[in-house]
């Protein structure tokens, strides 16, 4: 089968790479081409566009890469239809794959998404577009399969991708275990959110002496970009090593997202953090539905860490957050027990495999019909 997927942003493309892996072995003859980025160019096929020349945050930001946008839709589309998939399956990555879907449903090529747009969060409305475009949804929150259903959504809960991958990936970095404590700084995966958050990250740093911080860099943003916002600082960078700084870590500073997740389900302390652009933020404040921002207290519907968004982001709330996680024991524990809670509700390790026997047997089906 020739499978073409499109991911834009460094978690879609950590999730692709592992349900391509998945694909290959449920599938013999599985034939990849995709947007993505170095983790599904390791799985084989074709990388047509890599997601760092695609990952654009806030409204206004993409209101002023609009022209970029537009081109990469067109690319998309001309380089599918000259592909002549089986089945695209898009994951998560809402502005630009929703467009996609309505121009594939047109086209008559059969759209699987993976990892659902959290419409659920923010425009609602669109499980309307969803039913229409999308032959089938697979979920990896259990909360989202009530939802869909509730709209009559084809959809399949396959369980958290997030647990396959950090089965692999967590050993702690043994150097890093000699420097206690240690807090890993998570700043994000694109240009754009680092620029606004490492700097009240370092500022941190520079008012909490004789602590060990490490950021964990993404490779794709490349080493250079993070010294240039780094300068002087001792901070240091570890790149694409996040499971294991984050296993050696006592605590973290995460920018909300999917590594929100991630550093719940290894088990470190953490402190969310968000800054956007001021415009932006004064949109998404209006606009988004849900009481919490980070994936772990949504999940748990409650707050189970701290959440710092926009101005309450200071290098002092930082600094009094990460000093009561770092030095009260009750305080850890209790957010320890309710991480251990967290993963029970995502189920088991299995996601990327239950995703890949669906898609096949779908594409089975309708080879038949």
């Amino acid at each position: 089968m020739r499978y073409y997927i499109i991911a834009g942003e460094a978690s879609g493309d950590l999730h692709a790479s592992n349900l391509m892996a998945a694909l290959k072995k449920a599938d013999q003859q599985a034939d990849f081409r995709f947007f993505g980025g170095d983790k599904m160019q390791t799985q084989g096929g074709v990388l047509v566009k890599h997601y760092r020349d695609l990952a654009f945050m806030g409204f206004i930001e993409v209101l002023l890469n609009l022209g970029t946008i537009l081109k990469n839709l067109q690319l998309c589309k001309k380089d599918i239809s000259q592909y002549h998939p089986d089945v695209v399956i898009l994951v998560d990555y809402p502005g630009f794959n929703m467009r996609m879907a309505k121009y594939l449903h047109k086209a008559g090529i059969p759209v699987i998404y993976y990892i659902s747009p959290q419409i659920w969060a923010w425009n609602q409305s669109r499980v309307h577009q969803i039913r229409k475009t999308v032959d089938k949804m697979l979920v990896i929150l259990p909360f989202e399969q009530a939802f869909y259903k509730q709209h009559n959504v084809d959809v399949e809960f396959v369980g958290h991708p997030l647990l396959d991958a950090l089965a692999a990936n967590t050993s702690a970095m043994p150097d890093l275990l000699e420097h206690q404590p240690t807090v890993a700084l998570l700043p994000g995966s694109r240009k754009q959110e680092i620029s606004l958050v490492l700097p009240l990250m370092l500022e941190t740093a520079r008012l909490m002496p004789g602590i060990n911080f490490v950021v964990a860099g993404v490779g794709a943003i490349g080493d250079h970009f993070y010294q240039s916002i780094i300068g002087n600082s001792p901070v240091k960078v570890r790149m694409d090593q996040t499971y294991q700084l984050l296993a050696a870590a006592q605590a973290a500073l995460v920018t909300s997202g999917t590594a929100t997740l991630e550093t719940a389900l290894i088990g470190t302390p953490e402190v969310v953090c968000y800054k956007g652009g001021a415009l932006s933020y004064q949109i998404a404040k209006r606009v988004i539905r849900t009481q919490y921002i980070s994936l772990v207290n949504l999940i748990m519907e409650k707050s189970v860490v701290k959440e710092l968004i926009q101005h309450e982001l200071t290098p002092v709330n930082l600094k009094t957050e990460l000093e009561s996680l770092l030095n009260d024991k009750e305080k850890r524990e209790r957010m320890q027990h309710d991480f251990t809670l967290l993963r029970k509700k995502l189920g088991g390790e299995g996601a990327s495999d239950n995703a890949a026997d669906i898609i096949v047997r779908f594409l089975r089906d309708k080879s038949k019909h």
